[in-house]
């Protein structure tokens, strides 16, 4: 019995629990009560992972400014500071969502500023910017690359950018669900 529970719960990759792996095993002709199937579980430490659901962090349906893509998938910097990559991306915690803005020097690439919230607002990616402009000493002129989300078009976000003399850019219009390029220069 402990087997096959086990095999069903590696078939899921980790995800099903026990009312699953019942189903799972009663499609293979196998029926167990599904305690007996639970108490299989804690006693192997078979603890199933929540499954984590896709959430869009971009929203480019607006009729908000769009500045030039000056990277053209250029994603490699001779030094620091002289093209950085923002971005937001959410993680679940025991409370609920949370968001997460991060600029990346990609020189080193290295995150030079960030900020998290409950709620993806231009405040969140200004507040990453803020950071990242401090930490960097102010740098003037350094290409800021975001995909062409609200938050990145605001009025707040480019005032900063043109308050403290950087360059904007943006990225062509991604199909949902892509990975943006210079993420995935990470990867590689």
């Amino acid at each position: 019995m402990d087997r096959k529970v086990k095999e069903a719960f590696s078939a899921s990759k980790v995800r099903n629990d026990a009312r699953r792996i019942q189903v799972d095993l009663e499609a293979q002709g196998d029926r167990h009560d599904v305690k007996t199937i639970n108490h299989s579980m804690r006693r192997q430490d078979l603890v199933p992972k929540a499954a984590r659901k896709f959430k869009v962090t971009t929203n480019s349906n607006h009729t908000l400014p769009v500045a030039p893509n000056l990277l053209n998938q250029d994603f490699e910097a001779a030094a620091p500071n002289q093209k950085w990559a923002g971005d937001i991306t959410y993680l679940m915690t025991s409370e609920g969502w949370l968001y997460l803005a991060v600029m990346i020097d990609l020189h080193p690439r290295a995150v030079v500023g960030w900020s998290m919230g409950t709620r993806m607002t231009a405040d969140l990616v200004c507040e990453a910017l803020k950071m990242a402009l401090w930490r960097r000493s102010f740098p003037e002129q350094t290409i800021i690359h975001s995909d062409r989300g609200r938050q990145y078009c605001s009025g707040v976000y480019r005032d900063l950018i043109s308050r403290y003399k950087l360059r904007q850019s943006m990225a062509v219009k991604a199909t949902a669900g892509t990975i943006p390029a210079w993420r995935a220069s990470f990867i590689h």
